[in-house]
């Protein structure tokens, strides 16, 4: 799944001439904390809910600020997963979309890559998912995949983000094929891997959307 196919069509793109009141009240609206903002189909960057308020840029039009988050896009062809790293490592809600020629192409909030998220997780079929928290230096595909496979177990998705909590190391999301992920986990912790969050499906446990809804939410989205 590619970002274009992700894009919102409800909610549009300020204009550079656009007033500071029209911008809340878009974000009010379409319940977003940043909105995009372009010029004759050109991505100018985002204005953040948060700006406004601390700034107090009350009553002044769009085009007088100076407007951050230019390098936040993705481009159109880029799969979902780089929409969710761009997210992550931004902290934004909304993720504007450029085609070859860096135009606007849309955009696409948080709750659409959860949607996707939880859609490729439904095609996979039910399993769990583990988030582990490692060292960069430290990471290897190879051998995490050989201690789940131990449990005759496969990984279905693998997704690798910062950890927020220390610039030196990152978290490592693993969706597995098991519902029962006790075995695995035992294995992790005896090869010394540190778990930071597991989610298992179970007759007891929520739902996916739920789930998915506290995966996003550890991830710091």
């Amino acid at each position: 799944m590619i970002a274009e196919e992700l894009i919102n069509q409800m909610i549009p793109p300020l204009k550079i001439y656009d007033t500071v009141e029209k911008a809340v009240r878009w974000m009010e609206e379409f319940r977003v904390s940043q909105l995009p903002i372009v010029k004759k189909r050109q991505y100018m960057g985002m204005i953040t809910d948060e700006e406004i308020i601390e700034k107090n840029l009350y009553g002044v039009t769009l085009d007088t600020l100076e407007l951050g988050f230019q390098d936040v896009y993705v481009m159109h062809y880029q799969h979902f997963y780089t929409v969710m790293e761009v997210a992550i490592r931004n902290k934004v809600q909304v993720v504007p979309v450029l085609d070859e020629n860096k135009g606007y192409f849309g955009m696409i909030t948080i709750n659409d890559t959860i949607a996707a998220f939880g859609q490729m997780s439904a095609l996979q079929g039910q399993g769990g998912i583990l988030v582990l928290s490692m060292n960069e230096r430290d990471y290897s595909l190879t051998e995490i995949s050989r201690h789940v496979e131990e449990n005759n177990a496969k990984i279905l998705s693998a997704y690798v983000s910062p950890d927020e909590k220390d610039d030196y190391k990152i978290k490592v999301t693993l969706r597995i094929n098991r519902t029962d992920l006790n075995r695995i986990i035992a294995t992790f912790e005896r090869f010394d891997y540190r778990i930071v969050a597991q989610f298992q499906d179970a007759a007891e446990t929520k739902d996916d959307q739920d789930r998915l809804d506290l995966l996003m939410k550890y991830l710091n989205i």
